[in-house]
């Protein structure tokens, strides 16, 4: 039988974006997020019922400060006292998965929406998803870009503006564009 192009934007392999399923998707999302950009007045528990409605799990104590913008809402995963900075953006084509206590600067983009290389098949329309996850603990500064398929390990930092294009080691800390390891200064 045949899937459905949501089926295959879900299993991360090529699809279409604009087939009618995928874009009445796409415009409850965007009906969402005025709802939610709407809400920095609200208290934290009112902006969680929000987030609770759209997101596939939302942790105890995490917050996503608005504005933010995501594809679908219904891929990202938020473990407990997570923490999103004003200006963040998911592309959220496939799942992303923010583990518990992770902290996201201002402006931090994570993207799993890709396209192909060959230029015949990008032409036609199809693009795809690769999976991202952050781990436990980890700071994300201001700006970062978190790129298609990236991994970031538990108790990571990634530094303001980097685009991280590589999984990232627990505990490591990686600058730069591309992101490279630097290690830890002394003190």
């Amino acid at each position: 039988m045949a899937r459905t192009e949501k089926e295959k934007m879900l299993a991360g392999e090529l699809y279409h974006a604009g087939s009618p399923e995928i874009q009445a998707d796409a415009a409850a999302a965007r009906e969402w997020l005025v709802r939610y950009n709407a809400s920095l007045g609200l208290s934290p528990s009112e902006r969680r019922a929000l987030l609770v409605e759209r997101l596939a799990a939302v942790g105890t104590g995490a917050v996503i400060r608005p504005p933010f913008h995501c594809d679908y809402g219904y891929n990202i995963v938020l473990g407990a006292d997570v923490f999103l900075n004003f200006n963040c953006v998911i592309l959220d084509v496939v799942s992303v998965t923010i583990g518990d206590g992770a902290q996201i600067g201002p402006l931090v983009q994570i993207l799993t929406a890709d396209h192909p290389r060959d230029p015949e098949i990008r032409r036609s329309g199809l693009e795809s998803g690769r999976p991202v996850s952050i781990g436990r603990n980890v700071w994300i500064g201001g700006g970062a870009l978190i790129m298609p398929g990236v991994t970031v390990g538990d108790d990571a930092i990634i530094g303001a503006g980097s685009v991280v294009t590589r999984d990232v080691a627990p505990g490591a800390t990686v600058v730069g564009n591309p992101a490279r390891t630097v290690r830890p200064k002394a003190g």
